[in-house]
């Protein structure tokens, strides 16, 4: 046998001097083997290091035991988001199998829908799909969304105060004494990103600050875009005293940016993120960000989707998580 082949059910049973059908009994806990026998087996299981393979176990039970979670690509939301999924999934009886896009979702409509059903039915017994384009579906089998592009709907979601959030952020800024406030906004196709610049603006017209439509780009939540936005705010002549970055990757960016423009933050410039990564504890100076909590997040979709999968009442299917301002030294009173 080769180290690097796929050990059988007939490698166990070679390896045991028994039957494949003892084997098979074994491993489905059925009558008709001996105690002695059974050990032995199980010995050697352990031995070659045998998994049943789970399309064979799902067309035998009919379930593999397995969550999915389905993410655009593994950036810093989606990673952190996986640490509480992770920590959800404990003594649960289930595993965890992440399948990436790799970011090539892009333009890609509706690409949770094709990549699931690759998964469901043989591989996975229910999914979490982290910002879905599409949610208005049947999927087929138990699903969960986080953050949703288009918000809530018939499909359980888990999310955040993203629109709070998104005033805190400007209240912030605005307490500080700015009034030249620029914002760096995520993606258009998020409703999360819609929400957090809806409470940005909704703070400034409170607070009677009219939004400078010109200090508003799109950073699309990735960091090129938004280092390109924050060099086009840095770069005007009336440039912005803060910018409020819609992720912690715009911000950021826009902090680094700054210093390559030989601007000081928070001396010339405050800045402020969304998300409360842990890059923006370590960025220097610290980021000031609003926190989501994403750990409560993954933790929170797994708890949901297993009840759904065990046919189980739920109190809510459409879960919102606080938002809540960390305030560290990015920003500074004028």
């Amino acid at each position: 046998m080769k180290p690097s082949s796929r050990i059988t059910i007939r490698d166990v049973a070679a390896t045991a001097g028994v039957s494949v059908a003892t084997v098979s009994k074994v491993l489905n806990a059925r009558y008709g083997v001996s105690a002695a026998t059974s050990a032995h087996v199980q010995s050697v299981i352990r031995e070659l290091g045998y998994e049943a393979s789970l399309v064979a176990q799902s067309l035998r039970n009919h379930k593999t035991n397995v969550i999915g979670i389905l993410v655009a690509d593994l950036e810093p939301f989606s990673t952190e988001l996986l640490k509480g999924a992770a920590k959800a999934i404990k003594g649960t009886g289930y595993e965890l199998v992440v399948y990436s896009a790799g970011g090539r979702t892009g333009d890609q409509a509706g690409w949770e829908q094709r990549y699931l059903s690759r998964l469901s039915g043989t591989l996975i017994d229910g999914a979490v799909l982290v910002t879905p384009t599409v949610v208005d579906v049947d999927y087929g089998t138990a699903v969960v969304a986080v953050d949703p592009h288009a918000g809530p709907s018939g499909l359980p979601t888990i999310d955040s105060d993203n629109l709070n959030g998104g005033r805190l952020a400007a209240e912030h800024l605005l307490g500080l004494g700015h009034r030249r406030i620029a914002m760096i906004t995520g993606r258009p196709d998020l409703e999360s990103s819609r929400q957090r610049e809806q409470g940005f603006r909704d703070a400034m017209r409170d607070a009677g600050v009219p939004v400078d439509p010109d200090l508003i780009e799109v950073g699309d939540y990735d960091p090129d875009s938004s280092a390109a936005a924050a060099r086009l705010l840095l770069g005007r002549a009336d440039r912005p005293t803060a910018i409020f970055g819609a992720n912690d990757v715009s911000a950021i960016a826009a902090v680094e940016v700054a210093a390559s423009m030989g601007l000081r933050v928070p001396d010339d410039l405050s800045v402020v993120g969304f998300d409360n990564v842990p890059e923006a504890a370590l960025a220097s100076p610290a980021l000031t960000t609003v926190e989501q909590p994403i750990h409560a997040m993954g933790h929170r979709a797994i708890e949901l989707l297993i009840k759904l999968i065990h046919g189980e009442e739920v109190d809510a299917t459409h879960v919102r998580l606080p938002t809540r301002l960390v305030v560290r030294q990015s920003a500074r009173a004028l």
